[in-house]
């Protein structure tokens, strides 16, 4: 059948057949077939097998990390960073199964609930997690920066919300620009100057540091300035399928327009565009900022923006609210009136402690892992929940109103943002639910003990605290 398929002449039915009909001509000092013979389809003695070479990777070849024999069910953590050669063992007395390879090792460790998962896991549940290392890294103009992003085509699940990590260095520019989305940014550290005018030409000048936020609603031009010490920040854009790729900048502005046109509408002659950028400008070099910004301030008829509608926020000099465990900011509407559409907390875990287990009513949540390790389960509606694992710079996402928490299973603290699309940030605690709840409803639907129930807290705790040995299983002490 294959050589009569070779003597047609490559002619189908009129059409010529797109296989070659002979086997190119090798380079000096080749060798060999590219192509095996017939005898090599399906069944035939000829072809041996090898079934006595064993797959499974003998207990002398790897080790165990603490907690991995325990029962699947407790779930507990799981560090695999040291351990030789890890395994995806879960319970079953720390035996089978083995995995042989070929495998990516620094990922299964780092990600050692999805290698050997809890045994709650289960069902089909979307990725939730992205890690910023993994996006294509743009670069500015002559070394001035840099950006990734990620949206839906990184993070399929995420279609409310993207993100985006930019750097400026030393006086460059994210240059004048507006975008189809609003934005809504955290400063992740150095500085920043900010100029903006709104629809009334009302304008807007201020310099932010690491902690602060500024929200650009869409359409409002503005641009972003690194002062002397350079800046990087988080961008969060209320739109999945965003793409930074896709901003109207000042530059194409005018190099996509007639300049005819472009002199009638600033009442200029044309010679005035002989020096604009030939190509966008996006993140490049520019001159170093007066460090009196009052020399920047430029106000016309309608004013400065008022205080009740400005775009900043001076986030890194709010106090949190500390809690057994940790710490919280949150950022919403009632103190940001600009921030209509987005609602923020910066949490602090510590090592060992839990955002506790909730959901949230009215948005999906985006959040980024500023600084620390831990790991999230995400709960989906009826019986399916999927356990990830986060490092600094990763993206996690998580759709309404899927229960979730976020445990520290690190060292250090964990710090990490949650972003809703909301005016008012909202959660739903699990615990004060059950602890507002009566006893006995909680006692025919759970078989919960008097004593279980008599700790249920009727306050919301926000983060509770842990041990630092990941493998205990008794918190009783924590609530005498």
């Amino acid at each position: 059948m294959l050589a009569a398929r070779q003597s047609n002449g490559g002619e189908v039915g009129g059409s010529v057949d797109p296989l070659p009909t002979q086997t190119p001509v090798g380079p000096a000092g080749s060798s060999g077939s590219l192509r095996g013979s017939e005898a090599l389809l399906g069944y035939n003695p000829a072809n041996p097998i090898n079934q006595d070479q064993s797959t499974d990777i003998p207990p002398a070849d790897f080790e165990l990390a603490p907690g991995q024999s325990a029962d699947a069910d407790l779930g507990l953590y799981l560090d695999l960073s040291t351990v030789t050669n890890p395994q995806p063992i879960r319970g079953n007395g720390g035996k089978q199964p083995t995995d042989p390879g070929p495998r990516n090792t620094a990922i299964d460790r780092q990600n050692s609930d999805l290698f050997a998962p809890p045994g709650t896991d289960a069902g089909d549940t979307p990725n939730a997690k992205w890690p910023f290392g993994l996006s294509h890294n743009r670069q500015g103009l002559k070394g001035s920066g840099w950006a990734r992003q990620q949206n839906v085509d990184e993070l399929p699940v995420a279609t409310a919300m993207a993100g985006v990590n930019m750097r400026l260095e030393p006086n460059a520019y994210r240059e004048l620009h507006w975008h189809k989305a609003n934005e809504w940014s955290l400063m992740l550290n150095g500085s920043a100057r900010l100029t903006a005018v709104n629809e009334a030409g009302e304008t807007f000048t201020d310099d932010v540091q690491a902690g602060d936020v500024w929200v650009f609603p869409a359409g409002i031009p503005h641009a972003i300035q690194a002062l002397g010490a350079g800046v990087e920040f988080l961008l969060v854009f209320d739109d999945g399928s965003f793409s930074e790729d896709e901003t109207f900048l000042v530059s194409e502005l005018f190099e996509r327009n007639p300049t005819s046109v472009l002199a009638k509408d600033l009442r200029v002659d044309t010679t005035a565009f002989d020096n604009i950028p030939d190509g966008q400008l996006w993140i490049f070099p520019g001159t170093p900022a007066p460090k009196n910004i009052s020399e920047q301030n430029v106000t016309g008829p309608a004013g400065a923006i008022p205080l009740d509608k400005t775009y900043s926020y001076h986030f890194s000099q709010q106090e949190p609210y500390e809690v057994p465990g940790g710490s919280v900011k949150i950022l919403d509407s009632l103190t940001f009136p600009i921030s209509a559409d987005f609602a923020a907390a910066l949490f602090t875990v510590k090592p060992g402690a839990m955002r506790e287990l909730h959901w949230h009513t009215a948005s999906d949540e985006w959040n980024y892992i500023i600084s620390g390790q831990g790991r999230l389960t995400v709960f989906v509606a009826p019986a399916s929940s999927r356990t990830f694992d986060f490092q600094a710079g990763d993206v996690g996402y998580v759709p309404v109103p899927n229960a979730h928490y976020l445990e520290n299973t690190g060292t250090e603290d964990l710090v990490y943002l949650e972003v809703l699309q909301a005016g008012v940030y909202n959660d739903i605690s699990v615990a004060q639910w059950l602890g507002l709840t009566p006893k006995q409803t909680v006692i025919d639907h759970l078989g919960f003990s008097e004593d279980t129930l008599s700790r249920l807290p009727q306050i919301k705790p926000f983060i509770v605290p842990g041990h630092l040995n990941l493998t205990d299983t008794n918190y009783t002490a924590e609530a005498e």
